[in-house]
């Protein structure tokens, strides 16, 4: 398996802590959350990995060299300038048929071999990993009608139940055609497209765990979490 990571963001929404190191190498535990993913990574079978670059790149070159250390092949694509989360693949030269993709900023004890495999068992040129997430409203919420502003509901700091992107996907380098040239292209711009053009987007739902560190509350909720995940991870 081969494994591209992106991890060209500023960390805007994790500051202070990344004002002065990237966001792949703010640790957990004692380990730097990118280090915990490229050593699981090796762990299950990919023995190349290319790590999109943009903020920081120098440092976090620097910080992982060649791969030989994690004892697999590191490569880096730098971009000029932001492109987003899904067009920097597309500067990555001889990528194979099928390669996973996933955020430099996770932690999750996900199985990235069974993802694959149930990839490679369908027919869809994108799987995407997806999580469910409950979000409370702290608040009682009111429906009404905007024109006579009339009440006509009311819930008491109501729960929604979401199936979320876990930043984890595998893809076919065909859904790179639907990717234009030189442009910041996310992930968000990809599904609406493919969507658009009628291009089935396969789901691999997971149950176990997952957590984006992009807030300080979910970097400190993952610092809590670490000691008893240690061993899966």
């Amino acid at each position: 398996m081969k494994a591209v990571i992106l991890a060209g963001g500023k960390g805007t929404r994790l500051k202070p802590y990344t004002t002065v190191i990237p966001k792949p190498l703010v640790p957990v535990g004692e380990k730097a959350i990118l280090e915990i993913l490229i050593t699981r990574l090796k762990n299950q079978g990919v023995d190349e990995i290319y790590i999109c670059l943009n903020h920081f790149a120098e440092i976090i070159m620097a910080f992982f060299g060649d791969g030989k250390r994690f004892g697999l092949k590191i490569h880096y694509s730098l971009e000029n300038e932001p492109l987003g989360t899904v067009a920097p693949i597309k500067l990555i030269d001889s990528l194979p048929e099928h390669f996973l993709v996933m955020n430099g900023d996770l932690l999750t004890d996900l199985n990235f071999g069974d993802l694959y495999n149930y990839h490679l068992q369908g027919s869809s040129l994108l799987t995407v990993s997806t999580y469910t997430r409950t979000t409370k409203i702290d608040f009682g919420v009111i429906d009404f009608d905007s024109k006579a502003l009339l009440a006509t509901g009311f819930r008491e700091k109501p729960e929604y139940i979401f199936e979320v992107s876990m930043g984890v996907y595998v893809m076919n380098r065909k859904v790179l055609d639907f990717v234009p040239d030189g442009t910041h292209f996310g992930f968000d711009n990809l599904m609406l497209t493919m969507l658009e053009k009628k291009q089935p987007v396969r789901i691999f739902p997971y149950k176990g765990y997952w957590l984006d560190i992009g807030r300080p509350e979910d970097y400190e909720k993952a610092n809590e979490d670490y000691d008893q995940l240690n061993p899966s991870l």
